[in-house]
């Protein structure tokens, strides 16, 4: 638990999820996790680059009028800003990742040398290119942040190696079950999956999200916390559901909440953001709610 924060920090892709139906909404997981933690009032120092084109300059704009900080998030004059065609079959989502994006090329930003504690958020998919490897590398040479690894196995844009390098460096590591047993050595039981891999990684804690069926996470001290998802009135789509977790949770972790109480407030949230199309929106009264309640448990 982080009981004094000093910083929070996201690092990774900033896109527009494009749909069928011809919808663009801001997305990529880090940037949801930034824009939810943002209304969470934990002002988090988003990453990323953009493109010099409509899309960049929308994502800026839309950025500042939800009082982020866009001072990291650098304009790229080579490269377009970050596309991702959705398509939606029977209510889940498939992904077309367009390659050598701007986010692709992301530089270190100098204020996390000086940083001295706090959390950093990044995912896999941010790192698929070499730049913007070689920048998280530079990032964190400074061992005061700890690290929430959000894994997202998006083919081809992955490497097992890579992957269980950012694991070893996490201290916390969310992922769904598909992506757990891509990872993890074959066993029968998910249970015995994730003690193995928070074992061999040295994680304080493995969080596994599962679906319709309930959320795990494994402790330092191996104790299983369980809970399943409340029914869903309105399923638009799922697009964002695991990054809206993601946000509670650290959230959670920056507030000192129990894991069970963070546990039930993400699980809760994510069934909320399914209600809308894509991961995001820029009405303040969607979080109104949640505000409240969090501030009861703060």
């Amino acid at each position: 638990m982080i009981k004094n924060r000093t910083d929070l920090f996201v690092f990774g892709e900033v896109l527009f999820d494009c749909f069928p139906t011809g919808e663009q909404v801001l997305g990529g997981a880090p940037f949801n996790v930034a824009w939810h933690l943002q209304a969470f009032g934990d002002h988090p120092l988003c990453i990323s680059r953009v493109g010099n084109d409509d899309h960049g300059k929308m994502i800026l704009q839309e950025m500042r009028n939800w009082g982020m900080n866009t001072e990291a998030v650098l304009v790229d004059a080579d490269h377009p800003t970050g596309r991702v065609e959705v398509t939606i079959n029977d209510g889940e989502p498939s992904y077309d990742i367009i390659a050598d994006s701007a986010y692709d090329f992301i530089s270190a930003d100098t204020s996390l040398a000086t940083a001295t504690g706090g959390i950093l958020y990044h995912g896999t998919l941010g790192l698929r290119s070499k730049t913007a490897r070689d920048s998280f590398v530079e990032i964190t040479r400074n061992e005061s942040l700890r690290i929430f690894l959000d894994v997202n196995l998006r083919a081809p844009w992955w490497q097992r190696d890579e992957v269980f390098g950012c694991l070893r460096n996490a201290t916390w590591a969310k992922m769904n079950e598909g992506e757990l047993r891509l990872l993890a050595e074959p066993a029968t039981d998910i249970r015995q999956q994730m003690a193995e891999l928070q074992a061999t990684c040295e994680l304080e804690q493995v969080i596994v999200t599962r679906g319709g069926k309930d959320t795990l996470i494994r402790t330092a001290t191996g104790e299983f916390h369980s809970l399943l998802p409340q029914k869903v009135d309105h399923l638009v789509d799922t697009v964002g559901a695991g990054d809206a977790f993601s946000a509670v949770y650290i959230h959670g972790l920056l507030a000192g909440w129990s894991v069970a109480e963070t546990l039930r407030r993400a699980q809760r949230f994510a069934g909320k953001v399914i209600s809308l199309r894509g991961a995001t929106t820029s009405n303040p009264l969607f979080y109104e709610e949640f505000i409240s309640s969090f501030n009861c448990c703060d």
